[in-house]
């Protein structure tokens, strides 16, 4: 976890300020000498913990532990964490590769999603950010777990590229439980776990309109594109969380979250 983080819920979190957290990460590219990497706190995530304390020891192990969330912007006010606005994935992909497009001379790989998708991406990729090299792509098999074997041809996959920037999108719990697992092994200088930002940025699915976003409401037009997938997210895990801020607020200290639900 890096320096200038605010405790929330039992968790370390790097405050919504884009330009700080964007500058930091891209000093980290600079001049690092391992792989760090950051993940994504929403109220969904931290319900799922709940229940996963791996999962939960992999948001706390993150280097950057971001505020996406509306919920978390929310929590933040209520507690006085001083989190700031909040800071998604779609932001730190779309802010880093734009400095890094200035820049010039970086190389990215994405993991994750499927072979159309990553072909997408590839293309657009190259439009917008021409001067920041895709050094590759892998569609990892679609199941809930994977093999060793599996887990070794990707570190091989993404190792063989030499990327300076690994960008993962297996959905949550999946890519933050590799990339804890796998980033000791990675020879990149910063991974970020960014779940449907590949399908955001290819069109494939339609993120909400700003005016949504600002008001802490982008969850709904999802909701009503993706019932199925989200309805949990949305009426099971919010009032959990929302229980949890309000016992916080009451005074009840959080436990450690990686020791699963209290």
């Amino acid at each position: 976890m890096t320096a200038g983080t605010r405790p929330l819920l039992g968790y370390r979190v790097t405050p919504g300020q884009p330009e700080a957290c964007l500058a930091d990460i891209a000093g980290w590219i600079e001049r690092g000498d391992r792989a760090r990497w950051l993940a994504c706190l929403n109220p969904h995530s931290y319900v799922v913990a709940l229940e996963q304390p791996p999962f939960a020891a992999a948001l706390a192990a993150a280097d950057w532990l971001i505020p996406d969330g509306a919920g978390i912007v929310l929590a933040s006010r209520v507690l006085d964490a001083g989190l700031g606005p909040r800071l998604t994935g779609s932001d730190v992909f779309e802010g880093l590769s734009r400095r890094l497009d200035r820049r010039g001379g970086a190389s990215v790989f994405f993991l994750g999603g499927s072979e159309a998708t990553l072909a997408e991406i590839r293309v657009r990729h190259a439009r917008d950010f021409p001067r920041l090299r895709v050094a590759g792509t892998l569609s990892p098999p679609y199941r809930a777990a994977f093999a060793e074997a599996e887990l070794d041809a990707m570190v091989e996959a993404v190792n063989a590229a030499h990327p300076d920037v690994l960008w993962v999108g297996l959905g949550a719990p999946k890519q933050e439980l590799l990339l804890h697992r796998l980033a000791p092994r990675l020879q990149v200088r910063f991974a970020a776990a960014v779940g449907a930002v590949f399908d955001f940025y290819t069109g494939r699915v339609k993120r909400s309109h700003p005016a949504f976003r600002r008001v802490g409401l982008e969850w709904l037009p999802r909701l009503v594109q993706e019932p199925r997938r989200l309805w949990r997210r949305n009426f099971r895990s919010t009032p959990v969380f929302l229980w949890h801020v309000a016992r916080a607020r009451l005074g009840f200290t959080p436990g450690d979250p990686t020791q699963g639900a209290p």
